[in-house]
């Protein structure tokens, strides 16, 4: 997880702000989602 997310997030929750600890969270899902797409489809890519 990168520093600045861990950070709002820490915040977030010491705030209990529970949109902003939605937010983050789906944000902090997409980003571990999209690299995995794009690693899978940029090796298949390359090797062809």
């Amino acid at each position: 997880m990168p520093q600045w997310l861990s950070n709002q997030l820490m915040r977030a929750f010491q705030k209990k702000d529970r949109r902003q600890i939605r937010l983050l969270n789906d944000c902090w899902y997409y980003y571990r989602a999209k690299p995995d797409k794009t690693k899978n489809t940029g090796d298949a890519g390359w090797m062809n």
